[in-house]
């Protein structure tokens, strides 16, 4: 009897427990670390916060345990399609159960996943413990790339396109909520082709012409000095998460006082926005020089697409990383998320174009350009994932395997 009740009271505990990290996982998405607190979590479970020590002692502990659930769901996902004999099989595995899984939380079946791009918010060890956990998920992941028909990929290429991949399910989350649930399916088969089979048609060259960065620099001045600030804090921003990139910090790289910072912005919600900004200015200003230039669309679309992945490793970038946006009010957010969407649908015109002259193969131009925005995103960090790669290559081991498919040379 005694042995059934102590039963009963841990599988009480437990489904407690899980309750709390349901709920804190739809705060953590929508707020961040930074905005999810035991107060936040203990009020949306109909608990005290003295009860919810009970569970986790901490906010960290609390959003490390959020963040680990995904982890373990990646970690789930790599063992499915790593059960695929062949690359090409691995990779519809992966998709197909990741979008399901999407789809179940779209149709209220389960839980929400983490975002996972939070991590570098939580303060150590539960930084480095979330991050090691997915460090080993990576380089599982990173197996869909073994086969003896891809030994010519080496390491780092590699890294960049299992990057790409994970990237792709991640930002998925964002574009998928335009869709009925019942259409994830279609959606997942149209990505599928995407990732194999690129945009371009066959017979297309990977030459792509993007324009000198010279042409995307800031002009001189004082417009330059607020250029390089934005520039610094964009990096902090990307490499520490918003918490990170304090006042102090920012001033510290640009070697000036900390009363610049307020020279140039008023808040640090404000910093976000106008890195965000930026950063839009950035990629409209590219499609806009691509667009200009003579030839088809595929020559346009790959121009533009390979000037963003060598801006991102220019003294000039990196572009703000889509990540920054959990950290901002949920109304400011949302005001960002439309500047990013007119972005993309600048995007789905060129690849609609290229589609109709017959440069650019048929595809979903809205989804295809959602995984460029993704892929160019990410590149961001492609230094990180890639040490030492060169500014030049960039285009080629980065943008080439999403535009031209993720098992091509």
């Amino acid at each position: 009897m005694a042995q059934r009740g102590v039963a009963r009271a841990t599988d009480r505990y437990e489904r407690k427990r899980e309750e709390i990290l349901d709920a804190s996982t739809e705060i953590l998405n929508r707020k961040g670390v930074k905005g999810l607190t035991l107060s936040v979590a203990a009020a949306a479970v109909g608990l005290s916060t003295t009860s919810v020590t009970y569970y986790f002692k901490r906010k960290d502990e609390l959003a490390a345990a959020c963040l680990m659930r995904g982890v373990d769901w990646l970690d789930h996902v790599a063992d499915e399609a790593l059960g695929e004999a062949e690359p090409e099989a691995r990779l519809r595995r992966m998709l197909a159960a990741h979008l399901e899984r999407l789809r179940q939380t779209a149709a209220g079946e389960s839980p929400p996943l983490p975002i996972l791009s939070d991590i570098r918010a939580l303060n150590p060890p539960h930084r480095t413990d979330v991050f090691q956990a997915y460090m080993k998920v990576f380089r599982k992941m990173r197996q869909i790339f073994d086969a003896p028909d891809l030994a010519w990929l080496t390491r780092g290429r590699r890294t960049a396109r299992t990057h790409m991949l994970l990237e792709q399910i991640f930002w998925a989350a964002a574009w998928l909520p335009k869709y009925e649930p019942e259409d994830y399916g279609r959606i997942r088969d149209r990505m599928v082709d995407i990732l194999l089979n690129g945009l371009a048609v066959e017979g297309a060259e990977w030459a792509p012409r993007p324009p000198p960065m010279s042409e995307l620099a800031p002009g001189e001045g004082q417009e330059m000095s607020r250029d390089a600030f934005l520039r610094a804090a964009t990096r902090l921003i990307n490499t520490r998460g918003y918490k990170g990139a304090s006042v102090d910090k920012i001033s510290a790289e640009l070697n000036v006082t900390k009363g610049s910072f307020y020279h140039h912005i008023e808040a640090k919600d404000d910093l976000v926005v106008t890195c965000f900004e930026r950063s839009f200015e950035v990629i409209r200003r590219v499609q806009r020089l691509a667009l200009a230039r003579d030839g088809d669309q595929w020559s346009k679309l790959s121009s533009a697409a390979a000037a963003l992945a060598e801006y991102q490793l220019s003294d000039y970038g990196p572009l703000l990383r889509s990540s920054a946006l959990t950290s901002l009010p949920e109304e400011i957010r949302d005001e960002m998320v439309q500047h990013s969407t007119r972005v993309s649908d600048r995007f789905a015109s060129m690849i609609s174009d290229g589609i109709a002259e017959g440069s650019i193969r048929p595809v979903d131009p809205f989804i295809a350009a959602q995984m460029l925005n993704a892929t160019l995103n990410a590149g961001a960090e492609l230094g990180f994932w890639v040490p030492g790669v060169r500014q030049k290559a960039a285009p080629a081991v980065f943008v080439r395997p999403m535009l031209m498919g993720v098992f091509s040379r």
